[in-house]
């Protein structure tokens, strides 16, 4: 079974590789910096010049392999249809610890094939810019939102790189062309006018970064346009022509007033190792009751 092959029985969708240039946005990246619209998030500041030079991940780096894996386009809901973000499925364990386990048994393989390479998985977590990867391997194209979005398929996934001293043969691949066209849904939709612009995020007007990554309160005013969603934003991606058809709700959280209950074992015993806890206890029951109060309660 070739590399191609394991990965997509273990569940990957598409599998691409490209080389360990300078990323395709890279200065693009760079002026999204110095504009400041990163917020507070001030380690992708930090690490800057990390993201222009993968080999600074892994020194003799030779291919990167790009691999996307799909998420449920199940909302999360609780019974009162309060909701979170798509990919934070409560069900299941934090994805970055369950991609990464996947990526490793790539590595195995590819140290198998290649005695002696090196190999280092990447899930949502290393400084690399993994959407430009993704679009210089030829798996999807980048829409008006910034999601990669894989024709056929759409943008509910989750990416990972490997970055191997493996040398792959491989030809460049051909970039997949935008479908996006005409179409500015996503802009339209988003509620904090975060997209500024097609293939511009304002990320510190952002509901995915206020809602998780921002410390301290939301004030009333973005808690109104938050809707029913606590916990990160699916809106762009709701909107999107290339995820029409998939939407559907799932009861899979416990109820509001459970939520606002909780105590710290509480919250680490339901989800202690999923995705929610990145935003912990208090940030989650703040959110929780601000929805519920702009919603007017249940």
């Amino acid at each position: 079974m070739n590399l191609i092959e394991q990965a997509k029985s273990l569940g990957f969708i598409a599998v691409g590789f490209s080389s360990p240039d300078t990323p395709l946005f890279y200065p693009q990246f760079c002026a999204w910096i110095a504009a400041g619209n990163h917020g507070d998030m001030s380690w992708m500041a930090k690490h800057q010049d990390l993201r222009g030079d993968p080999e600074s991940l892994l020194k003799g780096c030779r291919t990167i392999i790009s691999l996307a894996y799909p998420y449920s386009p199940e909302k999360p809901c609780t019974p009162e249809g309060f909701s979170v973000s798509r990919y934070a499925d409560p069900r299941k364990e934090d994805y970055h610890d369950r991609l990464r386990k996947k990526g490793k048994i790539l590595i195995r393989a590819i140290g198998h094939q290649y005695p002696g390479a090196k190999s280092r998985v990447c899930v949502d977590s290393a400084p690399i810019l993994e959407r430009s990867f993704a679009y210089a391997s030829g798996i999807g194209f980048i829409g008006k939102n910034n999601m990669l979005i894989i024709p056929g398929y759409g943008s509910y996934l989750f990416l990972v790189e490997i970055l191997t001293t493996a040398s792959f043969p491989f030809s460049k691949a051909d970039r997949v062309k935008s479908l996006c066209g005409d179409c500015t849904q996503c802009l339209d939709a988003c509620p904090t006018g975060a997209l500024e612009a097609p293939y511009r995020v304002n990320a510190s007007k952002c509901l995915s970064y206020l809602t998780i990554e921002k410390k301290g309160e939301i004030d009333r005013a973005t808690g109104r346009k938050m809707g029913r969603c606590f916990f990160g934003c699916d809106f762009c991606q709701e909107v999107c022509p290339h995820n029409r058809g998939k939407e559907s709700e799932v009861i899979s959280l416990p109820s509001v007033d459970a939520i606002l209950h909780m105590q710290a074992e509480d919250f680490d015993e339901v989800f202690g190792k999923t995705a929610l806890a990145r935003a912990g206890l208090e940030k989650i029951k703040g959110m929780a009751a601000l929805v519920e109060d702009e919603a007017g309660g249940c």
